[in-house]
């Protein structure tokens, strides 16, 4: 395995891993710098008021994304299964 091999493997993860993780990611702080919003012009500073909206939407994303999101992991383990050959012989 050359040292550029190994660097467009590890690229390539990270793609994988930023495309999967962004959608709630950015759910995620959409809802918080609303909520953030909504509390300095209430005035309301409730603890629960910041978790609880984030986690729904965090797992409605999740819900809804997670076909999309099983079909880019799974082509990629698949991806690095059928590479092994050509990992091993480098």
């Amino acid at each position: 395995m050359t040292p550029e091999f190994v660097t467009s493997i590890g690229k390539e993860t990270i793609e994988v891993i930023l495309m999967v993780s962004a959608p709630v990611l950015i759910a995620g702080m959409a809802v918080g710098l609303a909520v953030s919003i909504f509390q300095a012009v209430t005035q309301i500073q409730e603890m629960t008021l910041t978790f609880v909206p984030k986690i729904i939407v965090v797992f409605v994303v999740l819900l809804a994304l997670s076909p999309w999101m099983m079909e880019i992991m799974i082509n990629f383990t698949q991806k690095i299964f059928t590479e092994i050959p050509l990992y091993a012989r480098g």
